[in-house]
Protein backbone atom coordinates (compact mmCIF):
# COMPACT_ATOMS: atom_id res chain seq x y z
CA UNK A 1 0.00 0.00 0.00
CA UNK A 2 1.37 3.49 -0.87
CA UNK A 3 2.21 6.07 2.15
CA UNK A 4 -0.75 8.05 3.04
CA UNK A 5 -0.59 12.12 2.76
CA UNK A 6 -0.65 13.67 5.89
CA UNK A 7 -3.35 15.12 7.79
CA UNK A 8 -3.07 18.53 6.65
CA UNK A 9 -2.74 17.78 2.72
CA UNK A 10 -5.94 15.30 3.27
CA UNK A 11 -7.82 17.47 5.74
CA UNK A 12 -12.42 17.55 5.16
CA UNK A 13 -12.38 20.61 3.38
CA UNK A 14 -9.42 20.82 1.18
CA UNK A 15 -9.36 17.62 -0.13
CA UNK A 16 -12.25 18.63 -2.46
CA UNK A 17 -11.39 22.18 -3.12
CA UNK A 18 -8.82 22.02 -5.91
CA UNK A 19 -11.03 22.86 -8.87
CA UNK A 20 -12.58 25.81 -7.30
CA UNK A 21 -12.14 29.20 -8.96
CA UNK A 22 -10.06 31.64 -6.64
CA UNK A 23 -8.89 29.04 -4.51
CA UNK A 24 -5.85 30.64 -2.23
CA UNK A 25 -3.39 28.75 -0.14
CA UNK A 26 -2.20 30.23 3.07
CA UNK A 27 1.25 29.80 4.31
CA UNK A 28 0.08 27.88 6.80
CA UNK A 29 -1.87 25.82 4.39
CA UNK A 30 -5.47 26.78 5.27
CA UNK A 31 -7.17 27.85 2.10
CA UNK A 32 -10.14 30.66 1.07
CA UNK A 33 -11.51 31.79 -2.12
CA UNK A 34 -10.31 35.10 -3.46
CA UNK A 35 -12.45 36.64 -5.49
CA UNK A 36 -10.82 39.71 -5.92
CA UNK A 37 -7.88 38.09 -7.84
CA UNK A 38 -7.04 39.51 -11.64
CA UNK A 39 -8.48 36.60 -13.52
CA UNK A 40 -11.39 35.28 -10.76
CA UNK A 41 -14.58 35.80 -13.55
CA UNK A 42 -12.46 33.80 -16.51
CA UNK A 43 -11.85 30.85 -13.68
CA UNK A 44 -15.41 31.25 -12.82
CA UNK A 45 -16.76 30.73 -16.29
CA UNK A 46 -13.75 28.12 -17.04
CA UNK A 47 -15.58 26.59 -13.61
CA UNK A 48 -19.40 26.70 -15.06
CA UNK A 49 -18.33 25.63 -18.59
CA UNK A 50 -16.65 22.51 -17.84
CA UNK A 51 -19.81 21.51 -15.28
CA UNK A 52 -21.97 22.13 -18.29
CA UNK A 53 -20.00 20.18 -20.14
CA UNK A 54 -20.38 17.30 -17.68
CA UNK A 55 -24.28 17.49 -17.07
CA UNK A 56 -24.55 16.97 -21.09
CA UNK A 57 -22.07 13.79 -20.81
CA UNK A 58 -21.06 12.60 -17.39
CA UNK A 59 -17.74 10.98 -19.16
CA UNK A 60 -16.79 13.77 -19.18
CA UNK A 61 -15.75 14.16 -15.74
CA UNK A 62 -12.74 11.42 -15.94
CA UNK A 63 -10.41 13.86 -16.36
CA UNK A 64 -11.73 17.01 -15.20
CA UNK A 65 -11.23 19.94 -12.91
CA UNK A 66 -13.21 17.86 -10.75
CA UNK A 67 -11.01 15.37 -10.58
CA UNK A 68 -9.32 13.94 -6.93
CA UNK A 69 -5.95 14.41 -6.99
CA UNK A 70 -3.08 12.39 -5.95
CA UNK A 71 -1.54 15.27 -3.57
CA UNK A 72 -4.71 15.81 -1.30
CA UNK A 73 -6.63 12.32 -1.98
CA UNK A 74 -3.86 9.67 -2.11
CA UNK A 75 -6.13 7.29 0.75
CA UNK A 76 -8.67 7.13 -2.63
CA UNK A 77 -5.98 5.87 -5.19
CA UNK A 78 -5.05 3.21 -1.77
CA UNK A 79 -8.38 2.31 -2.11
CA UNK A 80 -9.32 1.80 -5.17
CA UNK A 81 -5.87 -0.42 -5.69
CA UNK A 82 -6.55 -2.22 -2.68
CA UNK A 83 -10.48 -3.34 -3.70
CA UNK A 84 -8.87 -3.82 -7.22
CA UNK A 85 -6.65 -6.38 -5.99
CA UNK A 86 -9.66 -8.50 -3.75
CA UNK A 87 -9.66 -12.05 -4.99
CA UNK A 88 -14.03 -11.19 -5.18
CA UNK A 89 -15.06 -8.03 -5.87
CA UNK A 90 -17.08 -6.77 -2.87
CA UNK A 91 -21.08 -6.67 -2.45
CA UNK A 92 -20.69 -2.77 -2.92
CA UNK A 93 -18.16 -0.07 -2.17
CA UNK A 94 -18.80 3.63 -0.48
CA UNK A 95 -17.34 6.55 -0.98
CA UNK A 96 -17.57 9.59 0.63
CA UNK A 97 -17.28 13.55 0.33
CA UNK A 98 -17.83 16.63 2.25
CA UNK A 99 -20.96 17.74 2.12
CA UNK A 100 -21.77 21.29 0.39
CA UNK A 101 -23.69 22.90 3.93
CA UNK A 102 -20.58 21.92 5.96
CA UNK A 103 -18.06 22.66 3.02
CA UNK A 104 -19.87 26.44 2.30
CA UNK A 105 -19.61 26.86 6.38
CA UNK A 106 -15.96 25.81 5.96
CA UNK A 107 -14.35 27.91 3.72
CA UNK A 108 -13.94 31.42 3.85
CA UNK A 109 -13.46 34.62 1.27
CA UNK A 110 -10.93 36.81 1.19
CA UNK A 111 -12.86 38.84 3.83
CA UNK A 112 -13.47 36.23 5.76
CA UNK A 113 -17.25 35.77 4.57
CA UNK A 114 -18.33 32.49 4.85
CA UNK A 115 -18.85 31.01 1.27
CA UNK A 116 -22.39 29.61 2.17
CA UNK A 117 -23.82 33.27 2.69
CA UNK A 118 -22.82 34.51 -0.69
CA UNK A 119 -25.44 33.30 -3.45
CA UNK A 120 -23.04 33.02 -5.94
CA UNK A 121 -20.67 30.71 -3.88
CA UNK A 122 -23.05 28.98 -2.42
CA UNK A 123 -23.67 27.60 -6.23
CA UNK A 124 -20.18 27.20 -6.66
CA UNK A 125 -19.62 25.55 -3.25
CA UNK A 126 -22.64 23.27 -4.07
CA UNK A 127 -22.11 22.26 -7.90
CA UNK A 128 -18.04 21.88 -6.71
CA UNK A 129 -19.33 18.77 -4.39
CA UNK A 130 -21.54 17.30 -6.41
CA UNK A 131 -19.09 17.29 -9.27
CA UNK A 132 -16.31 15.44 -6.66
CA UNK A 133 -19.17 12.95 -5.85
CA UNK A 134 -20.06 12.22 -9.43
CA UNK A 135 -16.49 11.72 -10.28
CA UNK A 136 -15.81 9.18 -7.25
CA UNK A 137 -19.18 7.46 -8.85
CA UNK A 138 -17.14 7.09 -11.96
CA UNK A 139 -14.15 5.44 -10.43
CA UNK A 140 -16.07 3.56 -7.80
CA UNK A 141 -17.92 1.74 -10.91
CA UNK A 142 -15.25 0.34 -12.47
CA UNK A 143 -14.80 -1.94 -9.67
CA UNK A 144 -17.83 -4.37 -10.84
CA UNK A 145 -19.03 -5.01 -7.47
CA UNK A 146 -22.82 -6.16 -7.20
CA UNK A 147 -24.31 -3.57 -6.43
CA UNK A 148 -23.76 0.70 -7.65
CA UNK A 149 -21.63 2.24 -5.31
CA UNK A 150 -22.81 4.45 -2.39
CA UNK A 151 -21.21 8.06 -2.05
CA UNK A 152 -21.96 9.65 1.20
CA UNK A 153 -22.47 13.58 2.12
CA UNK A 154 -20.50 14.15 5.01
CA UNK A 155 -23.30 16.90 6.50
CA UNK A 156 -21.85 17.40 10.88
CA UNK A 157 -21.95 21.33 9.89
CA UNK A 158 -25.98 20.50 9.32
CA UNK A 159 -26.10 20.24 12.91
CA UNK A 160 -25.55 24.03 13.64
CA UNK A 161 -28.68 24.83 11.30
CA UNK A 162 -31.27 27.18 13.50
CA UNK A 163 -28.31 28.22 15.95
CA UNK A 164 -27.62 31.91 16.24
CA UNK A 165 -24.21 31.63 14.36
CA UNK A 166 -26.52 29.95 11.36
CA UNK A 167 -29.31 32.41 11.68
CA UNK A 168 -29.79 33.56 7.94
CA UNK A 169 -29.46 30.13 6.59
CA UNK A 170 -32.40 29.08 5.24
CA UNK A 171 -34.05 25.30 5.12
CA UNK A 172 -34.48 25.74 1.46
CA UNK A 173 -31.11 26.59 1.14
CA UNK A 174 -30.25 23.58 2.82
CA UNK A 175 -32.30 21.04 0.96
CA UNK A 176 -31.54 22.63 -2.33
CA UNK A 177 -27.74 21.96 -2.13
CA UNK A 178 -28.43 18.50 -0.89
CA UNK A 179 -30.34 17.89 -3.39
CA UNK A 180 -28.26 18.91 -6.07
CA UNK A 181 -25.48 16.98 -4.73
CA UNK A 182 -27.93 14.02 -4.42
CA UNK A 183 -28.90 14.33 -7.96
CA UNK A 184 -25.81 13.95 -9.19
CA UNK A 185 -25.19 10.35 -7.61
CA UNK A 186 -27.98 9.33 -8.89
CA UNK A 187 -27.18 10.54 -12.46
CA UNK A 188 -23.78 9.02 -12.65
CA UNK A 189 -25.85 6.03 -11.11
CA UNK A 190 -24.91 5.88 -7.61
CA UNK A 191 -26.72 5.36 -4.28
CA UNK A 192 -26.78 8.57 -2.18
CA UNK A 193 -26.42 8.56 1.62
CA UNK A 194 -26.23 11.47 4.23
CA UNK A 195 -23.72 10.96 7.18
CA UNK A 196 -24.40 13.43 10.37
CA UNK A 197 -22.35 12.40 13.24
CA UNK A 198 -24.18 14.36 16.04
CA UNK A 199 -27.39 15.70 16.87
CA UNK A 200 -29.81 17.93 14.53
CA UNK A 201 -32.68 18.72 12.60
CA UNK A 202 -33.32 15.73 10.91
CA UNK A 203 -36.11 16.69 8.82
CA UNK A 204 -33.63 18.28 6.35
CA UNK A 205 -31.92 15.59 5.76
CA UNK A 206 -34.91 13.36 5.47
CA UNK A 207 -36.58 15.53 3.20
CA UNK A 208 -33.83 15.83 0.77
CA UNK A 209 -34.59 12.83 -1.37
CA UNK A 210 -31.37 10.83 -0.19
CA UNK A 211 -31.27 7.18 -0.38
CA UNK A 212 -29.60 6.39 3.31
CA UNK A 213 -29.39 8.10 6.24
CA UNK A 214 -26.51 7.39 8.42
CA UNK A 215 -27.13 8.61 11.72
CA UNK A 216 -24.97 7.85 15.19
CA UNK A 217 -27.65 5.49 16.67
CA UNK A 218 -25.06 5.17 19.71
CA UNK A 219 -25.56 8.49 20.90
CA UNK A 220 -28.50 9.98 19.33
CA UNK A 221 -30.80 7.52 18.40
CA UNK A 222 -33.10 9.27 20.71
CA UNK A 223 -33.76 12.21 18.82
CA UNK A 224 -34.03 10.70 15.61
CA UNK A 225 -36.87 9.00 16.81
CA UNK A 226 -38.74 12.53 17.78
CA UNK A 227 -39.42 12.88 13.84
CA UNK A 228 -41.59 10.32 13.66
CA UNK A 229 -43.68 11.50 10.49
CA UNK A 230 -40.55 12.06 8.34
CA UNK A 231 -39.14 8.96 9.35
CA UNK A 232 -42.26 6.73 8.61
CA UNK A 233 -42.63 8.79 4.85
CA UNK A 234 -38.65 8.11 4.62
CA UNK A 235 -38.69 4.00 5.15
CA UNK A 236 -42.15 3.78 3.48
CA UNK A 237 -40.46 5.31 0.48
CA UNK A 238 -37.83 2.82 0.30
CA UNK A 239 -35.33 5.27 2.54
CA UNK A 240 -32.42 2.88 4.04
CA UNK A 241 -31.48 3.73 7.74
CA UNK A 242 -27.49 2.76 8.57
CA UNK A 243 -27.37 2.66 12.05
CA UNK A 244 -24.25 3.98 13.39
CA UNK A 245 -24.14 1.60 16.50
CA UNK A 246 -20.85 0.77 17.12
CA UNK A 247 -19.19 3.47 19.03
CA UNK A 248 -16.19 5.46 17.57
CA UNK A 249 -16.36 8.66 19.85
CA UNK A 250 -13.93 7.41 22.46
CA UNK A 251 -11.81 4.64 23.24
CA UNK A 252 -13.70 3.69 26.57
CA UNK A 253 -16.74 3.24 24.68
CA UNK A 254 -15.37 1.18 21.94
CA UNK A 255 -13.62 -1.02 25.13
CA UNK A 256 -16.70 -1.31 26.83
CA UNK A 257 -18.73 -2.49 23.73
CA UNK A 258 -19.50 -5.98 22.75
CA UNK A 259 -21.18 -7.59 19.93
CA UNK A 260 -24.11 -8.60 22.67
CA UNK A 261 -24.13 -5.40 24.15
CA UNK A 262 -24.49 -3.24 21.16
CA UNK A 263 -27.38 -6.39 19.98
CA UNK A 264 -29.56 -5.34 22.94
CA UNK A 265 -29.78 -1.66 21.95
CA UNK A 266 -30.31 -2.37 18.55
CA UNK A 267 -32.81 -4.50 19.64
CA UNK A 268 -34.34 -1.59 21.67
CA UNK A 269 -34.01 0.90 19.03
CA UNK A 270 -35.51 -1.75 16.49
CA UNK A 271 -39.10 -1.79 18.73
CA UNK A 272 -39.03 1.67 18.98
CA UNK A 273 -39.35 2.08 15.22
CA UNK A 274 -41.85 -0.76 15.23
CA UNK A 275 -43.90 1.37 17.47
CA UNK A 276 -44.37 4.30 15.13
CA UNK A 277 -45.96 1.06 12.52
CA UNK A 278 -43.15 0.34 10.33
CA UNK A 279 -43.55 -3.03 9.60
CA UNK A 280 -40.18 -5.00 11.34
CA UNK A 281 -39.72 -6.78 7.87
CA UNK A 282 -39.32 -3.95 6.32
CA UNK A 283 -37.14 -1.67 8.91
CA UNK A 284 -34.91 -4.78 8.30
CA UNK A 285 -34.85 -5.35 4.74
CA UNK A 286 -33.84 -1.20 5.05
CA UNK A 287 -31.20 -1.56 7.17
CA UNK A 288 -27.00 -0.81 8.01
CA UNK A 289 -25.08 -1.59 10.37
CA UNK A 290 -21.84 0.69 10.42
CA UNK A 291 -19.92 2.60 12.77
CA UNK A 292 -20.79 5.77 14.36
CA UNK A 293 -18.14 8.15 12.62
CA UNK A 294 -15.11 7.32 10.84
CA UNK A 295 -11.76 5.83 12.60
CA UNK A 296 -9.27 7.98 11.71
CA UNK A 297 -8.63 9.72 14.94
CA UNK A 298 -8.38 6.30 16.72
CA UNK A 299 -5.16 4.35 17.49
CA UNK A 300 -5.06 1.27 14.99
CA UNK A 301 -5.97 -1.35 17.98
CA UNK A 302 -9.85 0.40 18.45
CA UNK A 303 -9.76 1.12 14.97
CA UNK A 304 -9.43 -2.86 13.94
CA UNK A 305 -12.05 -3.32 17.09
CA UNK A 306 -14.79 -0.91 15.90
CA UNK A 307 -14.62 -2.77 11.97
CA UNK A 308 -14.91 -6.06 13.48
CA UNK A 309 -17.74 -5.61 15.79
CA UNK A 310 -19.44 -3.65 12.98
CA UNK A 311 -18.76 -7.24 11.20
CA UNK A 312 -19.58 -9.41 13.85
CA UNK A 313 -23.33 -7.48 14.79
CA UNK A 314 -24.28 -7.59 11.10
CA UNK A 315 -23.86 -11.11 11.18
CA UNK A 316 -25.75 -11.83 14.61
CA UNK A 317 -28.74 -9.62 13.60
CA UNK A 318 -29.03 -11.43 10.52
CA UNK A 319 -28.42 -14.85 11.97
CA UNK A 320 -30.77 -14.07 14.84
CA UNK A 321 -33.77 -12.56 12.71
CA UNK A 322 -33.50 -14.66 9.79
Amino acid sequence: MGAVAPPSEEGMVFQFAPGMPGLTRKENKDVYINTQVADFQEEMLAFYEAYLSICDDPGLIENSRFALTSETARGFSVFMETVSNLPHAPWAVKGQVTGPITMGIGMKDQAGKLLFYDEQMRDIVTKQVAMKALWQVSQLSRLDCDHPPIIFLDEPGVVGFGSSTYISITREQIVESLGTCIDAIHKGGGVAGIHICANGDWSLALASGTDIINFDAFSYFDRLILYKDELKTFIKNGGILAWGIVPTSSPEYIDSASTDSLYTMWSEQLAQLESLGIARDKILSQTLITPSCGTGSLDLEHAVKVLKLTRDLSLKIRETLN
